[in-house]
């Protein structure tokens, strides 16, 4: 009688804490390859199905792994306190108007943490130049959000990337600390920046989560981001390119056009545009050219491309972003802040009581993106005014809103001298 006892799997294939029956004092070979086939009791048994399954493709080698970064907090060690000096030098130069105290208070600040991103230059250790870029924050994980109080780039990297490599290492870092929402007060010029880093003016997040655990900031804007937490954000432009590749197969296996090869047409082809008015002759003799109709045109797209409807849009398109100047300069007035969001009515309750035709900057410029809602100047020129009369109307004249729309009537006046 032959004795038999179970031992691990060893070969590649098997899975994790799979046994495999051997003979007791029989001696198991090494395999000599990763394809070695695992021993078994019996010659007849078959190999695991998983040893044939085919490996997950490799991926990409992500280039945030290439970057020498930190989270850095006041902990005591040397090393954090030099890097915490280095933040808060790089925010006092990057950041002019923010009294330099507060930035010391916060930056030291215990419940503050900071994301560096640092020089791979060993000649810069230890100094203020090892320090590219750097985001403060404080966490709140009860209300799992996260307010940021400074983010930078030394002036010396700028434009490389960085601003968008910060906010990408933030946001992975929340999802890690399992926060959901990041809010931030933006100055007039950090605005666009935070756009293109996904933050909104919208607040989605229930204000009970936030109220009374930031400060709110006159003359800045509040903005947030969710931060979702199945997304890799290191990983959006790899994410991206495989969405476009996909999207190219599935296009590439529904489409018919481009499996069909036309011959040339002949010298002197001319089309039959009998009953065709000249408007859309252009676009019937695009039609009658082989292979447009089948490769999905319709005589209403070509129309869209004739030159009287590209001058029509060109037209509205130069309206457009004559009037979203124009709405730029206003907004970054410092005495535009109290005009920048619709009025809360639960806070004024009878606000729609005294003023009947509600207007703010922010329904202004969804109503220029729109494009169709102002046809001149004259029209934005109107909300504007009406704006600022209704903040007059209602907060009477010793309100310090009133001196803010007193001062924003002058300078529209200013940019609007034709009204």
């Amino acid at each position: 009688e032959t004795e038999t006892v179970a031992a691990p799997a060893t070969t590649a294939g098997a899975g994790e804490g799979a046994d495999t029956m051997i003979k007791a004092g029989t001696k198991r070979k090494a395999p000599a390859s990763p394809s070695a086939e695992a021993p078994a009791a019996d010659e007849s048994s078959s190999a695991s199905p998983s040893a044939s399954m085919p490996r997950p493709p490799t991926r990409p080698r992500n280039e945030y792994d290439d970057m020498k970064q930190c989270i850095v907090t006041n902990d005591g060690t040397p090393d954090s306190m030099v890097k915490l000096i280095g933040l808060k030098s790089l925010f006092a130069r990057q950041l002019p108007k923010m009294p330099k105290d507060y930035i010391v208070r916060l930056v030291f600040d215990k419940r503050h943490k900071s994301l560096a991103i640092l020089s791979q230059d060993p000649k810069h250790r230890g100094g203020d130049e090892e320090i590219i870029g750097g985001i403060c924050y404080r966490a709140y994980p009860e209300m799992r959000f996260a307010e940021i109080a400074f983010c930078a780039v030394s002036a010396s990297q700028q434009v490389k990337g960085y601003g968008t490599k910060l906010m990408n290492l933030l946001k992975r870092q929340m999802v890690r600390e399992g926060l959901e929402y990041s809010i931030t007060y933006a100055d007039n010029y950090a605005i666009g920046y935070f756009k293109k880093q996904g933050f909104t003016k919208a607040i989605t997040m229930p204000k009970g989560r936030y109220h009374g655990l930031i400060k709110d900031y006159d003359g800045g804007t509040i903005m947030e981001c969710y931060v979702h937490p199945s997304i890799d954000f290191t990983r959006v432009p790899d994410m991206i390119e495989a969405q476009k590749t996909f999207l190219l197969q599935r296009v590439a296996a529904a489409a018919k056009s481009h499996r069909v090869v036309y011959p040339p047409l002949p010298r002197g082809w001319k089309p039959d545009l009998t009953g065709v008015s000249r408007a859309n002759q252009d676009a019937a003799r695009s039609m009658a050219i082989p292979g447009v109709a089948e490769a999905g045109w319709t005589l209403s797209d070509l129309q869209a491309c004739t030159g009287a409807a590209k001058d029509s849009d060109r037209k509205a398109n130069q309206l457009k972003s004559e009037l979203l100047g124009l709405w730029r300069k206003t907004q970054e007035q410092q005495c535009a802040w109290p005009f920048r969001e619709p009025v809360n009515t639960d806070e004024v309750p009878d606000y729609l009581e005294v003023i009947k035709d509600p207007i703010d900057l922010s329904t202004i410029e969804k109503r220029i993106r729109k494009g169709t809602f102002y046809k001149t100047r004259e029209m934005l020129f109107v909300d504007l005014t009406r704006m600022v009369s209704n903040c007059k109307l209602y907060n009477g004249t010793e309100s310090p809103y009133t001196d803010c729309a007193v001062q924003l009537e002058k300078y529209l006046k200013s940019i609007f001298p034709e009204a």
